[in-house]
């Protein structure tokens, strides 16, 4: 943005080249300055924070991300992820965070209390997502509770049954097989059975 300095001076700098040049120059410097001050500004919240603070974070809550495979708002919704985990754990309050995080109705909290059991379905077919869930749930979930996961994929399966023979040969007769010597038994083709 130019006249950053020019504005402030009296009217008759106006007109000389070296102030011109100076106001251009200076300007620039100041615009440099507003930038990296707002860049500060935003790192200061994990929402709007650039990807050098992201990595800061990262190292802070010793988490190893692949930037290759890991978009950077999923590092910021992992990082924040991270942080909201220090609370009292209760079903419904993991029930919301799981929901918050990957999406509501994509997963089903149930606990059993009688034998200590959570049980967390998921529909979750990123890995990146599915192992940030897993950590999520045994840092909120207490120590006396076994964590339990079901997938819950809307996937088609299509069985194929066939039949086969197979032929086996006893290479023995009792008391008279040497071991080592030949195969227990040797096993003929196998044959469809219609």
């Amino acid at each position: 943005m130019r006249d950053r300095i020019m504005q402030h001076l009296p009217e008759f700098y106006r007109g000389i080249r070296d102030f011109a040049e100076l106001d251009r120059t200076e300007s620039a410097e100041l615009d440099d300055l507003e930038n990296a001050v707002r860049g500060l500004l935003d790192d200061q919240f994990v929402e709007t924070s650039g990807i050098a603070a992201v990595r800061r974070r990262e190292r802070m809550l010793g988490i190893q991300a692949d930037p290759a495979r890991e978009s950077l708002e999923f590092r910021r919704a992992r990082i924040i992820n991270r942080y909201s985990t220090k609370v009292p754990f209760t079903a419904r309050f993991l029930q919301e965070h799981l929901d918050r995080f990957v999406g509501p109705g994509r997963t089903l909290v149930e606990v059993d209390p009688d034998h200590y059991l959570l049980t967390v379905t998921a529909a979750i077919d990123d890995a990146e997502v599915f192992r940030e869930v897993e950590h999520t749930i045994k840092q909120i979930k207490p120590a006396n509770i076994v964590y339990q996961q079901n997938t819950a994929l809307n996937d088609d399966l299509v069985l194929v049954e066939i039949v086969v023979m197979q032929e086996i040969t006893w290479n023995y007769t009792l008391g008279s097989w040497q071991l080592g010597a030949e195969p227990f038994a040797t096993l003929g083709p196998e044959v469809p059975v219609a």
